[in-house]
């Protein structure tokens, strides 16, 4: 609705020039046409990471102004027959007077269609075949962001601060996942009762930081020189907050720090101060304080490489003014790829990405599936990262996360897979294709975490592909809509794939279902917890003994499964959809898009797209190596192409 609102606003010198809108012209479409599409829905798959964003029906993006959507409603003329208008694609596939996979969204005969009409019949008289009208790429806008430190972030800046690694963030209210992650930062708010966390764990770690002294080096200086108070004040302060102090900033603490007649206490409550303020907490990018810029990008590259405060050589690097171009930037990334905390940031991205908190805290049927323990699902996930490690720090095509035909499992793993144990823990172990096994969708971790406690679920798994490797948004469900499956009937067992036939016999539930449930139906010959079994089980028990005995009854499972908007994507194994994945231009560009967002703390939008794309082509003409990826994205994120 407000984006409604803000379109007719836009477009009102327009319609005040135009007396008669029932006689279209160029604000016909913003005033009229535009809102029948918004109310039909069309944007919850036709916006730029909606399934079918990539077709020529590709809505603008929030925020787009009057002319904009003026240009893109004239461009729609490539949907319409001009000999024939009543066969124009642009009318008859939102009516589903021709197969259009997110069903009826403008009933026909409504208001809404008779707008359409309208709007066709005046591209057919007013514009020509070979007319374009292109929307230019939005120019990138640089927009100051606060960000709050995560508690990952916390523990590591604290930990190279004060030399302090007793992880006290670990004891904060959970994070929340929003947007695939836990650091975007439109939810980083600071909760009283989070305000209160770092109160407490400031208190501690100023007293264990000077406990017998000043153990860890805070000072930099003898306590008896009458210049040591400020140096201390400026030096650790700097540290801290990572940019220098404020005049006005020093005075402030040095007045806390006279409040105390003793100078380590002095210190100490300095410090504890210092870890309560907003400058330790959060960090600024492109702030209003021109002169903090170069250590905003020190903070940027540190807290996207190693997840922690700058170092040393940063530090001096933005002191020096030296981190003002994409060179520069490009040789700090690559020197902080060589530290050893860079890996341990790339495991935090990967269980983000990848949501491994959702298979540890799953719960499985233990009758049903006795071996599954919680060092099972912790190898799982180590199967995974050992996996993307390999890739990443051996400089392999990172495509093959989804292809390759080996894995690194250990004795627990071996077992699930029904394959010989490894020599050692951990082995890189050949996948013999009788498995249909390869990559993440052929390991454990993935397979059970998209699966409910006793059963499958075809549809998390095709929405967890569709959300997680292609950065498509599948709608919601309308509201009220029955999502229950027909109870199990020993009279007439089913398979999952049957019972799931009810929603795409559903109007209401086909539209999102036949882009999620024909990908995740392919898996069906691997159980909740990744087992490879070749036929659906079923156990119906009696209410009762009398009743009769325990029916077991076993079904063929049909694989086939196909991705809609990726041409000749059948397959019938997650190996063929690993191979369909690993060469999908689509999967590819989500990649580098799933580290922008955990880089810059929030989703994509129309004017990062100039920085996606040269990211993108740098990724893929780099052979797909996800280092190249992480250098590129930092340096064109804080120097952005002209165009």
């Amino acid at each position: 609705m407000l984006r409604r609102c803000l379109i007719l606003c836009a477009a009102l010198p327009l319609l005040l020039s135009q007396k008669n809108l029932s006689a279209p012209g160029e604000a016909y479409f913003t005033a009229k046409v535009m809102p029948a599409l918004e109310k039909s829905g069309c944007q919850n798959c036709h916006g730029s990471n909606g399934v079918a964003g990539g077709t020529r029906f590709r809505l603008p993006d929030e925020g787009a102004s009057a002319e904009e959507l003026q240009l893109f409603g004239k461009s729609l003329h490539v949907l319409i027959n001009r000999e024939d208008l009543s066969k124009s694609l642009l009318l008859n596939k939102p009516t589903r007077r021709v197969a259009h996979a997110g069903g009826v969204k403008i009933t026909p005969g409504s208001a809404e269609e008779a707008t359409l009409r309208t709007w066709i019949e005046y591209l057919a008289s007013n514009t020509k075949p070979d007319d374009r009208f292109l929307l230019g790429q939005r120019k990138f806008e640089a927009r100051p962001v606060l960000r709050r430190l995560t508690h990952a972030q916390y523990n590591n800046t604290v930990r190279d601060l004060l030399g302090d690694d007793s992880r006290v963030a670990d004891q904060f209210p959970a994070e929340d996942f929003v947007g695939g992650y836990r650091n975007q930062f439109q939810s980083q708010s600071i909760s009283p009762l989070l305000a209160e966390a770092y109160g407490a764990a400031a208190e501690k770690l100023a007293r264990s930081a000077f406990r017998g002294g000043d153990t860890h080096g805070l000072i930099p200086c003898k306590t008896r020189d009458a210049a040591c108070r400020q140096k201390f004040l400026r030096t650790f302060g700097a540290k801290a907050f990572r940019r220098p102090l404020l005049d006005a900033e020093v005075a402030r603490y040095e007045k806390l720090f006279l409040s105390e007649k003793d100078f380590l206490a002095g210190a100490q409550l300095t410090l504890e101060a210092m870890l309560q303020s907003p400058a330790f907490l959060m960090r600024t990018e492109n702030g209003a304080e021109p002169s903090w810029r170069q250590y905003e990008t020190a903070s940027r590259l540190s807290y996207a490489l190693i997840n922690s405060m700058p170092d040393a050589e940063l530090f001096r690097a933005a002191a020096q003014g030296e981190l003002s171009s994409r060179d520069a930037v490009e040789k700090q990334a690559r020197r902080l790829l060589a530290d050893p905390r860079a890996k341990a940031t790339l495991d935090e991205f990967v269980a983000e990405w990848l949501r491994f908190d959702q298979l540890l805290d799953a719960v499985k049927e233990r009758a049903q599936f006795p071996m599954y323990s919680q060092e099972l699902t912790v190898a799982m996930t180590e199967e995974t990262r050992r996996m993307v490690s390999d890739l990443v720090w051996r400089d392999q095509d990172f495509m093959q996360l989804f292809s390759a035909e080996h894995s690194f499992m250990n004795t627990g793993l071996a077992q699930l897979y029904k394959l010989p144990a490894p020599k050692s823990e951990y082995d890189r172990v050949p996948l013999p294709p009788e498995t249909g096994r390869a990559g993440i969708l052929g390991q454990a971790m993935f397979l059970s975490a998209t699966s409910k406690p006793a059963d499958t679920s075809a549809t998390q798994r095709g929405l967890f592909v569709r959300e997680h490797f292609l950065c498509q948004e599948v709608p919601q469900p309308p509201p009220g809509v029955n999502a229950n499956l027909p109870n199990l009937d020993k009279g007439k067992p089913m398979t999952n794939r049957e019972r799931l036939a009810m929603h795409l016999n559903n109007e209401s539930c086909a539209s999102c279902h036949t882009l999620v449930d024909p990908i995740g139906l392919a898996f069906e010959k691997y159980d909740a917890i990744g087992q490879f079994r070749d036929k659906q089980k079923l156990t119906f028990r009696p209410a009762r003994k009398e009743d009769g005995d325990v029916v077991n009854v076993e079904l063929d499972i049909d694989t086939k499964g196909y991705v809609a908007g990726i041409p000749n994507s059948s397959f019938t194994s997650p190996r063929e959809l690993g191979k369909i994945l690993s060469a999908a231009p689509q999967c590819q560009e989500c990649v580098a898009k799933q580290l922008f967002r955990y880089y810059t703390g929030r989703h994509e939008n129309a004017r990062d797209a100039v920085v996606i794309s040269r990211s993108f082509a740098d990724f893929r003409s780099s052979g797909f190596h996800f280092r190249e990826l992480m250098v590129s994205l930092l340096k064109w994120s804080v120097f952005p192409p002209e165009s």
